[in-house]
């Protein structure tokens, strides 16, 4: 009997150890940009309508656009674009160093140089952060326009060191996207695994039904047609027989529903008790054979190994009526081989055949098992014309 399937664990919600949670968060890089531009509003001077105070808005404008652009993906910004639009907002940046008297305005510079070394590979983002320090720098050297004129050059020249930390923001999301790659795709073959866990499942709860229901309804339905056909003939006897064999059915069926709980609840049943008492309870008697050293095997071995015994002595007594039937259990080695055969019926079997599904079950558990089943008719020595099954299951 199959194990219940394991059901996967709950996917962790978003938080400090959840991948997605390394992710970087928009709204803090909003807030910081937001920030950087109303700072520069406020404190970069002159700003006019008119003359250098309109050349300072307007440097103020692009400078802006351009810190905003890094918010847009790939998809709304494409790269190339992406690239001259950040291009332009550095050397406006450089241009508002010049014109301004006074202000923030060398933030622009160290946001878009430290984007681009996030965003563009090492041959661009480089020789770009290279280009905005020396060109910062001497712009405040040189004394290029107004200036700022308590900035000294080498802050200018710094202007490119934030490059530095966008190129490691870059390899950090890249890891980031890998660590998320992975666990997105170990969820998606948890998911998968857990689909075909329940596949399995449903299909060893189809064979449970069919063997714990179709032998003994099928069984009891007869008992009941041949009391209902008697009736008309007044054979009293006759009719109480097929009552008490119905009786008889739907005890059996009690029993097996009581093995099919112990299947699901993972219980281990004493398998040679069991198979004796099936038998018994079959009108074969005493007809088990064991042999080997005796020992407790998984709960899903006993279950098989019953549910086999169970088809192949009901398919007996439906196909071979009154045939001599042979149980041999052996335990050899690692392994437990049951053997069913059964010499050709007595009496006429009843009209109609099974839907074929036992043998398919039968199959299905020893492969689940990693076991091996023979079943067939036996064509030489004393049950020549009769039929034999025969499964072999590794103990582990």
């Amino acid at each position: 009997m199959a194990a219940p399937a394991r059901r996967p664990d709950p996917a962790p919600s978003p938080g400090a150890g959840h991948p997605a949670a390394l992710r970087r968060d928009p709204r803090t890089h909003w807030v910081v940009t937001l920030v950087v531009i109303a700072c520069s509003f406020a404190t970069v001077r002159p700003l006019g309508v008119t003359g250098q105070g309109l050349a300072v808005a307007v440097l103020l404008v692009l400078c802006s656009a351009a810190l905003l652009s890094r918010h847009l993906s790939d998809d709304r910004l494409p790269p190339r674009r992406a690239l001259l639009v950040l291009a332009s907002g550095l050397v406006a940046s450089v241009a508002l160093i010049g014109a301004g008297r006074s202000g923030s305005s060398y933030l622009f510079a160290y946001f878009l140089v430290g984007h681009i070394g996030y965003r563009f590979p090492l041959r661009l983002s480089l020789p770009l952060a290279a280009a905005t320090g020396l060109l910062c720098a001497a712009v405040l050297h040189f004394h290029l326009g107004p200036g700022h004129t308590l900035l000294p050059w080498g802050l200018g020249l710094a202007s490119g060191l934030p490059v530095v930390a966008g190129i490691l923001g870059r390899s950090r999301q890249r890891a980031v996207d890998a660590v998320i790659a992975a666990a997105e795709s170990s969820e998606r073959a948890a998911r998968a695994e857990a689909e075909a866990a329940a596949l399995t499942e449903r299909g060893r709860i189809a064979r449970d039904v069919h063997d714990v229901l179709a032998h003994s309804l099928a069984g009891i339905n007869m008992q009941l047609e041949l009391a209902d056909a008697l009736l008309d003939t007044g054979d009293l006897d006759r009719i109480r027989e097929a009552n008490r064999t119905a009786h008889a059915l739907v005890k059996e069926s009690l029993r097996q529903a009581q093995w099919t709980v112990h299947a699901l609840r993972e219980d281990s049943l004493p398998l040679v008790e069991t198979l004796a008492a099936l038998l018994e309870s079959s009108g074969l008697g005493n007809t088990l054979t064991v042999s080997g050293a005796v020992r407790e095997l998984p709960a899903r071995t006993t279950q098989a190994l019953l549910r086999i015994a169970q088809e192949a002595v009901t398919n007996v007594g439906r196909h071979a009526p009154g045939a001599q039937v042979t149980v041999e259990l052996a335990h050899a080695g690692t392994t437990t081989r049951l053997s069913v055969r059964n010499g050709p019926g007595t009496r006429e079997a009843a009209p109609g055949t099974g839907s074929g599904m036992g043998l398919i079950g039968m199959r299905e558990r020893v492969a689940l098992l990693g076991g091996t089943v023979t079943v067939g008719p036996l064509t030489e020595g004393p049950d020549t014309g009769g039929w034999h099954v025969e499964a072999e299951i590794p103990d582990e």
